[in-house]
C-alpha cells in the first residue's frame, strides 16, 4: 500500500492552531510545500478547518488541517471556534502559531490548556521571526520560524515528527492472535450494502494483518461457510465475520473453532473493546421511550437496508419487544451533549484515528452514558457475545 494510498484512520493528525492572521496557513504551506491554505493579510481568511492527507517527510503519511483563528468574533467567529475545537479531538499533534511580532496571549495560552487538557503533545511555533531585531532563545518546545523565509521550516518539521512518534506498528488487528501458516477464514456477506467491486475497509486491513503475519487468509460469503470448512485440510485457526451474519456463522462454525468479528476486532484496535464489553449490558436497562444514539465515523451513502440505521435500530426494537427511539449520527458530528443517551452503539471507527475514537468513549464515559458498537452489540443480542470475545481471555470474564 502506497503512503498516499494509507487510510485517514492510520495517519498522524496534525492540527495547526493560533489567532487570526499569526500565520497558520503560511506555515501550513511552508511545511508542506504546496499551497494547501489560502493566504491573506485579512483576518479570518481560514473560515473552516481545511483537511489534506499527504506523505510529509519525515514522518510519512500524516492528516495536515488548518483551522480557523481562536480568537474569531461574532455569531460565525463562535461557530469556526467551535469547528477548531472538534478538530482537537482527533489531533495527534498540535502546532500553535504564535505571532513573533506580538508574542503569547491570552487566546493562545487557552489553546496550550486546552492541548494539556487533552494530553496533547504539542509545539510553540513563533511565525514572522524575519521581524524580529533579535530572535530570543527558545525552549524546548519552541521554535522561532519565517513562514515567508522559510526560515526553520525543515527543522519544524523534525521537531514535530519527534512528537508523532507512537508504538501503534506494535498494535495489531489479528496478527498476535494467530500464527505462520495458520489459516484464517474471512466471511464476507455480498448484500446490496457491500460497496461496487470493492471491500469494506476493516476487511481490507484485517486481509493485510493476516498476510503480514504468513498466515493463509481464505474468504466466502456467509452462505459459503459449511462448504469453506469442510473442504478445509486442516482446521482454521480463526474465523472472522462482518457481524451482520454473526448469527448464521456462529450456527455454521464448529464450537472448537474460535469467532469473532470485523467489528470486534476493530473495536480492539482502536483501544476500546473492553469498554464496548461492558457497555453493551445496558441494552437490558433500556425502557420504552428511551433514545439511543447509533455514531459512524465515516459519512456515506445509506442503502435501503443500512447496518447504522435499519438494521441495528430493527434488531434492538426486536430484542427488547418495544419501540426504541433511534438517533444517528455520521462523520464528524459527534455530539458534545450525550445525556439524553441511554446508550451509544458506535461501528467499529475504521476511518477515525485512534484519539477521536477515545474522545468520543471518554465524552460517553464521562456523561455516565454506556458505550459499545456495531459487533458487541449484536453479538450481544444473539447469545453470542461471550463466543465472540474468547480469544481475549481477560474480557471473557466481564460477560
Amino acid at each position: 500500500m502506497g503512503l498516499n494510498s494509507v487510510p485517514s484512520g492510520e495517519r498522524v493528525h496534525i492540527g495547526f492552531f493560533g489567532r487570526r492572521n499569526a500565520g497558520k496557513s503560511s506555515v501550513v504551506n511552508a511545511v508542506t510545500n504546496q499551497e494547501l491554505a489560502v493566504v491573506s493579510d485579512t483576518k479570518g481568511t481560514t473560515t473552516d478547518p481545511v483537511q489534506k492527507a499527504m506523505e510529509l517527510l519525515p514522518m510519512g503519511p500524516v492528516v495536515i488541517i488548518d483551522t480557523p483563528g481562536f480568537d474569531d468574533e461574532g455569531e460565525l467567529g463562535e461557530l469556526r471556534v467551535r469547528k477548531t475545537k472538534q478538530v482537537l479531538n482527533k489531533t495527534d499533534v498540535a502546532v500553535l502559531i504564535v505571532d513573533a511580532t506580538e508574542g503569547m496571549k491570552e487566546c493562545d495560552k487557552e489553546l496550550i490548556a486546552l492541548f494539556e487538557a487533552k494530553n496533547l503533545n504539542y509545539i510553540k511555533v513563533f511565525n514572522k521571526s524575519d521581524l524580529l531585531s533579535e530572535i530570543p532563545e527558545a525552549e524546548e518546545n519552541e521554535i522561532y520560524v519565517s513562514a515567508v523565509n522559510k526560515t526553520n521550516i525543515n527543522e519544524l518539521k523534525e521537531k514535530i515528527a519527534r512528537l508523532s512518534v507512537t508504538d501503534k506498528e506494535n498494535v495489531r488487528i489479528c496478527g498476535d492472535l494467530i500464527k505462520p501458516l495458520d489459516f484464517v477464514v474471512m466471511v464476507t456477506p455480498i448484500d446490496e450494502s457491500a460497496p461496487k467491486g470493492r471491500m469494506i475497509l476493516p476487511q481490507v486491513q484485517t486481509l493485510r494483518d493476516i498476510l503480514d503475519t504468513d498466515a493463509i487468509a481464505i474468504d466466502c460469503k456467509e452462505v459459503q461457510l459449511k462448504e469453506t470448512l469442510a473442504g478445509l485440510a486442516k482446521k482454521p485457526s480463526l474465523v472472522i465475520t462482518d457481524s451482520q451474519a454473526f448469527k448464521k456463522v456462529a450456527a455454521d462454525t464448529p464450537e472448537d473453532i474460535p469467532l469473532t468479528s470485523f467489528s470486534i476486532l476493530m473495536a480492539r484496535y482502536k483501544g476500546f473493546l473492553e469498554t464496548a464489553v461492558k457497555g453493551v449490558a445496558a441494552i437490558e436497562n433500556i425502557k420504552e421511550g428511551d433514545t439511543v444514539l447509533i455514531a459512524e465515523g465515516c459519512t456515506h451513502h445509506r442503502q435501503c437496508n443500512d447496518i447504522g440505521s435499519v438494521k441495528i435500530p430493527r434488531w434492538l426494537r426486536n430484542y427488547k419487544g418495544f419501540d426504541v427511539n433511534i438517533e444517528t449520527c455520521s462523520g464528524t458530528e459527534f455530539p458534545d451533549d450525550l445525556s439524553k443517551y441511554s446508550l451509544v452503539i458506535h461501528c467499529g471507527g475504521c476511518m477515525l484515528n485512534e484519539r477521536e475514537v477515545k474522545y468520543r468513549m471518554k465524552c460517553a464515559m464521562d456523561q455516565g452514558v454506556p458505550f459499545t458498537n456495531y459487533g458487541i452489540t449484536i453479538a450481544y443480542m444473539n447469545g453470542i457475545l461471550k463466543r465472540s470475545i474468547e480469544i481475549f481471555p481477560d474480557l471473557a470474564t466481564l460477560v
